[in-house]
């Protein structure tokens, strides 16, 4: 991303670290800033927006897709590392990947900012312009959320995001619904996040697996378009390539068969990325955020890349495979209570 796209990024920890602090402004002042921050996204659907008790959205469907996820500093995201904008892009992607990972797209965003009083207001305001900056980029609007105070060095960030499924899908695509003789294909590269974490535990602070782990960014459309085509299921790549496609197969009760020759050309695609941690990266990278889906053999959508088969589990039980092995997906993959 260049600066006219992210509103001028700066390095980790610059311009958020300086100015009054949110126990020195109030929640008055905070929001005034957080609320300056939000005022240009998209506005359709919305018809009460941040700053009143409760957000007010036209739905237009009868039924409304919900998804939350919770980042904590520390756990989730490293001030050296990364900017306040670049969490508010990332706290952003999960979610709305999520929603797209049903078929669905994205209606409205709540936020929930829970941080220690010494935290300055220049990073809850660069927090809101990265979510911001997603808004625009996803037509999806930031449209209410909460601010609370947190014990010392504490600063939690939850976004609940609401969605509804397109015209012409009735149904979510679900996990379990993956069939022997279905394809998995995937929407998007792998192992760009998990070839940036590992640059970032090396000490290296620049590159593009270095930005993309910072501030991953996806097709959402991907996943309307992978309903539209009757994806039979769908997960989101969040914890790793391994780590979700056995969720859709224990799901499903099926075997995923991982072809070794997609694996390897998605490796080969992470220039300067040595090939064993590339195959690492692929396998077990989390915070990806394309989506994983599979499809009867002739309704793959252009561009969507085949990685492997399903078939039945014949006695061997559900999992992921790659060539003669079973993959152990605890081996690989983000955990957040094992690392």
């Amino acid at each position: 991303m260049d600066a006219s796209e992210d509103g001028g990024r700066v390095g980790p920890g610059e311009g958020a670290t300086t100015g009054p602090l949110l126990g020195e402004v109030g929640e008055r002042g905070v929001l005034a800033e957080v609320f300056a921050a939000l005022a240009d996204q998209p506005v359709d659907g919305v018809l009460v927006g941040p700053g009143d008790d409760t957000a007010y959205l036209r739905v237009r469907r009868a039924a409304v897709l919900a998804t939350t996820d919770t980042m904590v500093l520390g756990h989730d995201w490293r001030d050296d590392w990364s900017t306040p904008q670049d969490v508010g892009v990332k706290a952003t992607t999960q979610n709305l990947a999520d929603i797209a990972s049903m078929g669905g797209a994205g209606t409205g965003l709540l936020v929930t900012l829970a941080a220690h009083p010494r935290l300055p207001v220049a990073w809850a305001r660069g927090l809101a312009e990265g979510m911001a900056w997603a808004s625009r980029r996803s037509g999806v609007p930031v449209v209410g959320g909460d601010l609370g105070a947190a014990p010392d060095g504490v600063v939690m960030v939850g976004v609940t995001a609401l969605g509804e499924l397109p015209e012409g899908v009735e149904h979510p695509v679900r996990r379990d619904g993956a069939r022997p003789g279905d394809v998995l294909a995937v929407s998007g590269p792998l192992g760009r996040s998990g070839a940036g974490l590992a640059q970032l535990l090396e000490g290296r602070h620049e590159g593009a697996w270095v930005d993309y782990h910072r501030r991953p960014w996806t097709d959402l459309g991907q996943g309307p378009r992978a309903a539209l085509a009757g994806a039979s299921s769908m997960i989101d790549v969040s914890d790793g390539l391994v780590r979700d496609a056995d969720r859709v197969a224990r799901a499903s009760d099926v075997r995923i068969d991982l072809r070794p020759g997609a694996v390897d050309a998605l490796a080969a695609a992470l220039d300067g990325v040595p090939a064993e941690a590339a195959r690492r990266a692929v396998l077990g990278g989390g915070e990806e955020h394309v989506l994983l889906a599979t499809f009867v053999p002739d309704a793959v959508p252009y561009g969507w890349v085949l990685l492997g088969d399903v078939v039945a589990p014949d006695g061997g039980g559900a999992g992921v495979w790659l060539g003669p092995d079973c993959l152990d997906p605890a081996r690989g993959g983000w955990d957040h209570y094992g690392g």
